[in-house]
């Protein structure tokens, strides 16, 4: 049997198709996660308070949606890469676009099921709560668009690597650059997407728990997700630098392999200090809601917890450029 010619054209393809196929299936694990997490909270919440089923359903149809955002940026992108028309194929075309379907299918995951985590509370804390039912399906609303923010960046960085020229670049070791590229803000993603859940599931039981407190409920958790993105964010200033840097051309497999463990590197080191944030964030919105007179000092504790937290995502950082600077 002869095997088929492995040409330029032949080889941006499989990597298309590749891309294609790790974007959407892994896209697809975090929305029916979150989504499913969202359904059975509100069978629960159903069987607590079977009156108010009609504005439970209401809720899990709104946060199911709201979940399912990130599997629908994963299909853009694997329709992209299944369609578009490829103008300079080639190694680096081919990296590019397999790095735009591993940025994307991880980056989906975190912001799947994190968003399923306050649909899913919110539909017990209308149960619970059904006269206050409008401010919690806006608060679950609030926390599930942050949770979305880290989907967005592995999208930007995705379109980016889909249409980036490559003509006349050097193959190596840009194509290795840019595969870590899609791995540095995919992988970080993971951790922020789910991390800010956390924290807005527990903002949905604080408002139900205690009304009165809700703007204080509702700061301390948009606070703590804003650190809770900031892995999100380490990662994609590393993917910009790998993607937009000019690399001279280097035959030596050390240059692209410190390229590549460079993304890989703020990818994996950004999921654990995401997670981590949001559980701090999460064990102080819940008590702030419930004490409501040390909202300072929970504030200023969550704050210190996650700056304890953070620190390991920076410390993935400063490898990772000098992975890319120093080695």
């Amino acid at each position: 049997m002869t095997l088929p010619a492995f040409d330029n054209p032949t080889l941006t393809h499989v990597a298309a198709y590749i891309g294609a196929a790790v974007a959407m299936g892994f896209g697809a694990i975090g929305a029916a996660t979150g989504e499913g997490f969202t359904a059975s909270k509100a069978s629960e919440a159903i069987a607590r308070n079977r009156e108010h089923s009609g504005d439970i359903i209401k809720n899990m149809l709104v946060g199911q949606a709201i979940s399912e955002s990130a599997s629908i940026f994963s299909l853009v992108v694997a329709i992209l890469l299944l369609f578009m028309e490829i103008p300079d194929p080639g190694m680096v075309k081919a990296a590019s676009l397999l790095g735009a379907g591993l940025c994307m299918g991880f980056g989906a995951i975190g912001s799947g099921v994190g968003a399923g985590v306050p649909a899913g509370r919110s539909c017990l804390a209308i149960a619970r709560q059904p006269a206050i039912s409008g401010r919690i399906t806006t608060n679950m609303l609030i926390g599930t668009a942050v949770c979305q923010t880290p989907a967005i960046f592995a999208m930007v960085v995705a379109l980016i690597l889909l249409f980036k020229p490559t003509a006349g670049v050097p193959a190596f070791p840009t194509a290795a650059a840019l595969i870590g590229a899609g791995l540095s803000t995919g992988l970080a993603a993971v951790g922020s997407g789910y991390g800010g859940g956390m924290a807005a599931g527990a903002s949905c039981e604080g408002v139900a728990r205690q009304p009165e407190n809700a703007t204080a409920v509702t700061t301390t958790m948009l606070v703590g997700q804003a650190v809770a993105q900031t892995p999100s964010v380490f990662g994609l200033l590393i993917s910009f630098i790998l993607m937009f840097r000019t690399f001279p051309e280097s035959s030596a497999l050390s240059a692209s392999v410190g390229l590549f463990s460079a993304g890989l590197c703020m990818g994996l080191g950004g999921i654990g200090p995401g997670i981590g944030n949001g559980m701090t964030a999460e064990g102080a919105v819940r008590w702030v809601a419930r004490r409501i007179t040390y909202a300072g000092d929970l504030m200023r504790i969550m704050l210190v917890g996650q700056a304890v937290s953070q620190s390991t995502a920076i410390y993935a950082m400063v490898v990772s450029l000098a992975l890319i600077f120093v080695v």
